[in-house]
């Protein structure tokens, strides 16, 4: 029996006269009829279902003991479960156990979790989630974007989880500010915009991480590089290159920026930037920094740039700044030129050479008056290495190049490919096929690896041979 029927709901029936058809008329046909009254009845027993939550939770709600401490989440649980069931069976409702239990988990995610997006975080298996308005929500699994059936109740319920998720970092989000990047507990970066400036409702943006840190040898198994170009990522982390990871939105960056940290020795004392603090290094000495938005007055900001000129002053070994998006960006070159080796960061690039354009964009927006050619100096004697994230168009994530910044001629800053990503078709299932492959150059800086007493085999430069000497 449907919970629309248990609660006292009635379904639309077929009239007993329905088979009499007027003169004339076509009597439709059977499978259309018979999947318009399913779908009918699913809508009923969903709004139904909804109506008889909502009711529950406002008793709940009331009855709820208000000294609860809510950050023993255990006790929480099980007092909300016993005034759940309490309530239930005063009002004699009955509901299958599968009913009961989707009930409960929905009503102790609205009160203790992210409502109906706690399902989804709870997903390993979703990438991102994204929230247009109250009734559609987007999920990517595995590159792919799918419609979800979790909606909202109205734009009221999504407020609520918005300010949820950044009222414990001290932020907000009304009309007259209406945009907020924030995280969660996790580390998952959360974006959120309102009304006035989004007309669809509220919009949430979700960008999960994993529980466990992704490895090198993750990268590997999923396709996103080669053992040998892991291997010379990591000879250049402990050889102190400065690093940038380029690549657009949603390309895997900060997954790659994660990666390359795990490369740096236990014994250095590592200071990251971030404006929501999302990377995961694993080592012991981490000092993290996060910027901070104005305050209702306009006052107390902290910016990324502010915080990049500030730990200078921290005696870090390695700086690596989340991603240059403005003026930072040449106070992060200045720190690379002046004794900060082995610095990373990322930026929003499509290719190599674009990052190098893009990096003296950003600069300029510094409000420094510098000519263009001392700008690319400053970059061409800073950053050793580009890493060129991509997102291909089947949905997976690669490292489509590694660069070397080879310096200057003339004008020009030079740039050698080490390794590149070549596509050589798509599959019977749509998927890319290529192959990541060295370029055959022996990179400059090998000279650096082998001052530290790191050898690398010829062979991971496409030679063969023992190694370079």
């Amino acid at each position: 029996m449907s919970l629309l029927k248990r609660i006292g709901g009635t379904t639309p029936g077929r009239d007993e006269g329905a088979g009499a058809q007027r003169a004339g008329a076509l009597p439709p046909r059977q499978s259309d009829a018979s999947a318009r009254s399913n779908s009918a009845t699913r809508e009923q027993d969903d709004n139904a279902f909804a109506d008889l939550k909502s009711r529950v939770q406002s008793k709940l709600i009331n009855e709820l003991d208000p000294r609860l401490d809510l950050s023993d989440s255990v006790r929480v649980q099980r007092q909300v479960e016993e005034v759940f069931n309490s309530i239930l069976d005063s009002e004699s409702i009955v509901l299958s156990r599968a009913e009961r239990t989707r009930m409960f988990e929905s009503i102790a995610a609205d009160i203790l979790g992210y409502g109906p997006l706690q399902m989804l975080l709870s997903d390993d298996d979703i990438s991102e989630i994204m929230v247009n308005g109250p009734k559609q929500i987007y999920i990517e699994k595995q590159g792919k974007l799918i419609k979800s059936d979790v909606v909202f109740n109205n734009d009221e319920h999504v407020l609520r989880i918005i300010d949820r998720i950044v009222a414990p970092l001290g932020r907000r989000i009304d009309e007259s500010s209406p945009m907020v990047d924030a995280r969660l507990p996790d580390g998952s970066r959360v974006n959120a915009v309102i009304r006035p400036l989004s007309l669809v409702g509220p919009v949430i943006t979700i960008r999960k991480f994993r529980k466990e840190s992704l490895t090198v040898s993750d990268l590997v198994r999923f396709g996103s590089l080669t053992e040998d170009m892991g291997e010379f990522l990591s000879a250049c982390v402990r050889a102190r290159l400065n690093i940038v990871v380029a690549g657009g939105t949603g390309s895997g960056k900060t997954t790659t920026l994660n990666v390359l940290s795990s490369f740096i020795p236990e014994d250095e004392r590592i200071i990251t930037v971030e404006n929501a603090a999302e990377l995961q290094l694993r080592q012991d000495h981490v000092v993290t920094l996060e910027s901070r938005p104005p305050n209702v007055e306009g006052r107390g900001e902290v910016s990324i740039r502010d915080l990049v000129m500030n730990c200078l002053r921290m005696r870090p070994e390695r700086i690596v700044v989340g991603e240059c998006r403005g003026g930072e960006t040449l106070d992060m070159l200045q720190a690379m030129n002046t004794g900060h080796d082995g610095s990373m960061t990322t930026i929003h690039a499509n290719s190599p050479r674009d990052s190098i354009s893009r990096i003296e964009t950003m600069c300029l927006m510094a409000g420094m008056d510098l000519p263009s050619r001392a700008i690319r100096e400053q970059v061409a004697s800073a950053i050793e290495v580009i890493v060129q994230q991509s997102r291909l168009k089947d949905g997976s994530r690669k490292i489509t190049a590694i660069t070397e910044v080879q310096g200057m001629e003339g004008d020009v800053v030079v740039l050698q490919d080490v390794f590149t990503f070549e596509q050589t078709g798509i599959d019977e299932r749509g998927k890319i096929v290529g192959t990541l492959r060295p370029t055959g150059v022996r990179p400059k800086f090998v000279e650096k690896f082998e001052a530290l007493n790191i050898y690398l085999p010829p062979n991971v430069f496409g030679y063969s041979g023992d190694r370079f000497f």
